[in-house]
Formats: structure tokens, sequence, C-alpha cells
């Protein structure tokens, strides 16, 4: 994508390309860059570095840390983090929870929860999904009913990413299992992770690793003052959430830098006489995922930061279908450019570690699909809020 910037965005991009590859700890940035996976307390480091400079929560109210961007500046902010391979802050914090306590919480629940979740002294997870609400999301079953001032919380959350890390956990529970509509009768509560009561599972997945987790909830005693905004209002300020969650899959940024390093990887291949880059059907396939990723850039910078008074801007849900899907593609080309060398999953010294971790990553990022709402989902919301389509 080429941008034409004013003399004054142009000025900005260059500090941030300054701080990023100069000033942000290059220990941290190389990690990263190089794939390598960074441990719980390297996180935590490299978001409270950013919060330190003013810039792990720029979409935030200014009075809580934010910068009062136009979403052109956002975008080069996100890009010139992600081509500098530096871990952008934890979306579950600063995309996610952040947001809606800033725009729906007490004020005592920003002063509380707000300073924390941008510096990652609280890291939360997100406990919306369970075995039989994923999808369907408003079919969730998890309770939390009244008791004095307290919820008792009994159910259970599945696919809740990194919550063996958490501190804190957002959660929708069913407040009112008698109300008229499935969406209706649903809060938002923040629930301590040490609480009494709260197990923590772990899920192994086709990727060998461990990101995801089952949660169970015993009896859990949440104080009432926990609950963000209204009772039985919480399926308002999840669409919110989600509006901003789908906006972050389309992360632009991190694409660019897969089809950047998986271009210079195609010309490492040889074939015949030249290298993986000079066929011209993989040329081809090259092309066609950059068009699509500059058309995807281009609907980020005007969706972005769209999300208010709980309504977000239904094309985040075009930015969430094909964003994940092009996520998709680009892992699936990293695999036929790894070619055999993909068949190994170890480190091997003969074999790159970008290839030998291609099948890995394009089997984690199967998932994208699927969360944050489903391409299926998307498509109806597509179909019904911006086709204006009656089923």
């Amino acid at each position: 994508m080429h941008l034409r910037l004013s003399p004054q965005d142009a000025a900005f991009q260059q500090r941030m390309r300054a701080y990023f590859t100069t000033e942000f700890p290059r220990e941290l940035r190389h990690a990263a860059a190089a794939g390598q996976q960074l441990t719980p307390e390297d996180i935590r480091r490299s978001q409270s570095v950013l919060n330190d400079a003013g810039l792990a929560v720029p979409a935030w109210p200014t009075s809580w840390g934010g910068q009062d961007w136009s979403p052109l500046r956002m975008h080069i902010w996100n890009s010139e983090m992600r081509a500098a391979g530096v871990l952008p802050p934890l979306p579950f914090n600063t995309s996610m929870v952040g947001p809606v306590i800033a725009a729906f919480g007490s004020e005592e629940l920003k002063a509380r929860f707000l300073p924390q979740t941008a510096s990652l002294e609280i890291w939360w997870c997100q406990g919306f999904s369970e075995p039989d609400a994923g999808s369907d999301l408003a079919s969730l079953r998890t309770t939390a009913v009244r008791d004095g001032d307290h919820y008792v919380v009994n159910g259970q959350k599945i696919w809740t990413t990194l919550a063996q890390h958490a501190d804190w956990m957002f959660a929708l529970v069913r407040t009112d299992p008698a109300a008229p509509r499935k969406q209706a009768g649903i809060s938002f509560l923040l629930l301590d992770m040490r609480s009494e009561g709260v197990t923590t599972r772990p899920i192994r997945t086709l990727d060998g690793d461990v990101e995801v987790n089952e949660v169970f909830f015993d009896d859990v005693r949440v104080p009432a003052d926990q609950l963000v905004g209204e009772e039985n209002k919480g399926w308002d300020y999840a669409k919110f959430l989600l509006g901003n969650e789908r906006v972050g899959v389309a992360d632009t940024g991190l694409i660019k830098l897969w089809l950047t390093d998986l271009k210079d990887h195609a010309r490492q291949v040889r074939r015949g006489d030249g290298t993986l880059l000079d066929d011209p059907a993989v040329a081809v396939r090259f092309a066609e995922l950059e068009a699509e990723l500059m058309a995807i850039e281009l609907t980020a910078v005007r969706v972005s930061g769209s999300s208010s008074d709980g309504r977000p801007d239904p094309a985040s849900s075009i930015l969430k279908l094909c964003g994940s899907q092009l996520q998709q593609d680009v892992l699936e080309l990293a695999i036929d450019v790894a070619g055999p060398m993909a068949l190994s999953w170890e480190h091997l010294e003969a074999v790159p570690g970008w290839a030998s971790s291609s099948v890995p990553t394009y089997l984690n990022y199967r998932k994208a699909t699927i969360y944050g709402g489903s391409s299926e989902v998307q498509r109806s919301i597509v179909a019904t809020s911006i086709l204006g389509l009656k089923g």
C-alpha cells in the first residue's frame, strides 16, 4: 500500500520507525522477529515498555493513556511496530476489555483497572465461548446468581486463550435465565482468576502447543461491584468488544511482515537455474495476495476506531472475514514454498526454522476463521447490516 502522507504524517511515521527500531529493547524485538516464543515475563515487559512510551493503548480515551490519533496514524503505528518485529500489546487488554471498561465501566472500575490493564500488570483472558456456545455465543449457560454483595458463578468456558497466564478474566455470564430472548439476561463480569472455585485445564492443540484452556467455575464468589455497566446489558458490551476484535484480527501489519519474509525465503529456494520466486505460478500467487492485502489495508484505515456508543461499524465483519482468510492463504503458501522441508517440525540444522515451523503455524491459524465470530457469522452480518438482505 502506497500512502501519500502529509508532511506531518510522514514525520510521525519516522518517529514511530525510529522508536521501534532504535529505542525499544533490542533483545525483545529480535526474539519476536525471529519467531521465538517469548516468556510471559518478556510479554509483560514488552507491553510495560510500550506503555511507558505512551504507545500501548493509543486508541483509548486520552484521559486513560490514549493518543487521539487518526485512523491513518493508528495504521502507521501498527505497521511500523510489526515491521520492526515488536510484539504488539496484548489484545485482550488493549482492544477488548480496556475499551469496554473505558466506555461502560464506573469511574471506580476505570481507576482500579485501566492503568494496570494498559501496563499489563493485570493480564486478562476472555471468558466468552463455552462447549455449546461458540459461534452461537448468545446460548451461553454459565450463570451468575446475585447473593448479597456478590455474584455466585457456576459453569464452564472453553478455548480460553492464555488463561494459564491470566490474572483476571472478563466473562459473559447469564444473570437472568428467564429473559425472553437469549441475547438478553447476559452480564459482563470481571473475575479474579485466583478466586476459590476457579479451575484452569490446558488443551493441547494440533500444532503441539498449549495456548487454549478450559476454565471451570464452582460456586465462585465475585464482588458485585465488578459488574461492568448494567446488569443484563452484557450482550451490548460484547458486540462493542467484538467489533474492536474483528478489526484487530485483520492485522495487516503482521500479514505484510509474513509476505515480506516469505518472499525472501522463496528467493533462497532453488528451482532449475533460478529460484522459486522466478516461477510464474508462484509469482502470481504472491501478486494476488499482495493485492488483497492492499484492499484490506484500505478498509482497515477506514474502519479503525469507528466503533462508538456500543455500535461497531458492520464493515469490521468484512475485515474479519477477509483478513482471517488471507492469513490462512499466506500460511498455506508458506508450506508450498517450504516444500519437503515442511515435513520436519523439529528444528534440525539442515532445515531452516521458518520451514519447520510452517505446518504448525498453518495448523494454529485454522482457528482464525472461527474465533471472534466464524466466517459464517460474518457473512450473515454483512448480508443483514450492510446489504440489507432479509432471511
